[in-house]
């Protein structure tokens, strides 16, 4: 009974143009799409009873993907035709934003979850890794993308888990403690985890808990713990033989430049800052329109804005966490079948 299956951006675009239209990139996430030939996948739409008659038409993002009908410009008081973008999931407007689109150009985006994406000029999967191989939201271009599912969301919690005034006051709490003590490790999967192990049964560990720890302790290893995740998600982004040259960080958590540091030093790579990334998403999406609607050149509209500080790896931070993280690797494996046993235990399963 299925007449058409629309992401919910795009049935937006239906109500403001009557077009059923999606971009390749936000396309790339339904399972529906063949990534690399950047067209539906019969296969797998006829896996799921579906055919192409049920699917909205294929464009890419900086392409024009219809126009506000006559009617809406004249409620809205809006002069002469309006074209609408293509558009883009979230990670590739952010791309597009920061001018993360030429191969090997890649970016951190520390929010909710975190998000390691690097820009590329052909598909290249890694589902072993739990990497994800989409279509980039410009023609001929593809993005590779580890993905955690708990990232600047984990320092929410352990504030407020805490008792922490604020996610501030706790990581001036945290700076100022220094790192003294027993090595202490976070698992950051309180949701789970994507890259590289693609587990929803993986829950949040810490490791080598004592009479002593302190609430700076247990925040400094959420940031140590986001940071080994990362790592993870690097290794896997390598491990599809992917080039990663610049990295830039966006999203809530680059306004830290503490974390920055625990970030650079466990990446072992410096990280760039840009002005104004925690907009890099909006920005991103009003480049696509200005490119849908003009003749201009991504490459040329596409540039990245100056850079507000680069953060080096701390060559003692480096050392240090090049053996945490042989301790922070060897957990998962070792609670992989206890994490699935404790699901089987939880409430209505």
């Amino acid at each position: 009974r299925v007449t058409r299956v629309l992401l919910p951006k795009d049935w937006l675009r239906l109500r403001l143009s009557g077009e059923a239209i999606s971009d390749l990139s936000d396309a790339s996430g339904t399972l529906w799409l063949d990534v690399a030939a950047r067209r539906w996948s019969p296969r797998m739409l006829e896996a799921t009873g579906l055919d192409e008659r049920a699917m909205p038409a294929l464009c890419e993002g900086s392409e024009p993907a219809g126009a506000l009908r006559a009617e809406l410009c004249a409620e809205w008081g809006i002069d002469g035709p309006v074209t609408i973008a293509g558009g883009a999931g979230d990670q590739a407007a952010g791309a597009v934003g920061i001018g993360v689109v030429a191969p090997g150009q890649a970016f951190l985006s520390l929010g909710t979850s975190g998000v390691y994406f690097v820009a590329g000029a052909a598909y290249a999967p890694n589902p072993e890794g739990g990497v994800h191989a989409l279509c980039h939201c410009l023609p001929g271009m593809w993005h590779q993308m580890s993905a955690i599912l708990s990232g600047a969301s984990c320092l929410d919690w352990v504030a407020r888990l805490t008792g922490s005034a604020s996610v501030a006051a706790l990581l001036e709490e945290i700076e100022s403690a220094g790192a003294a003590g027993p090595p202490l490790v976070f698992l950051p999967y309180l949701s789970g985890e994507r890259t590289p192990h693609n587990d929803p049964h993986a829950k949040g560990v810490f490791f080598g808990l004592s009479h002593a720890t302190s609430r700076a302790d247990l925040g400094r290893a959420v940031l140590e713990g986001v940071a080994f995740a990362l790592v993870d998600g690097q290794d896997a982004l390598e491990a599809a033989g992917t080039a990663i040259g610049e990295v830039a960080v966006i999203g809530g958590g680059a306004r830290s430049r503490f974390w920055g540091r625990i970030l650079a030093s466990a990446l072992d790579r410096p990280l760039g800052y840009p002005a104004g990334g925690e907009v890099g998403p909006a920005f991103g999406a009003a480049r696509l329109a200005r490119l849908a609607d003009g003749s201009e050149a991504p490459a040329e509209l596409c540039s990245a804005p100056p850079l507000d500080h680069v953060v080096e790896p701390d060559p003692e931070l480096r050392l240090r966490y090049r053996e945490r993280r042989d301790l922070f690797r060897r957990l998962y494996p070792a609670l992989r079948e206890s994490f699935a046993a404790a699901s089987s235990l939880e409430p209505g399963a």
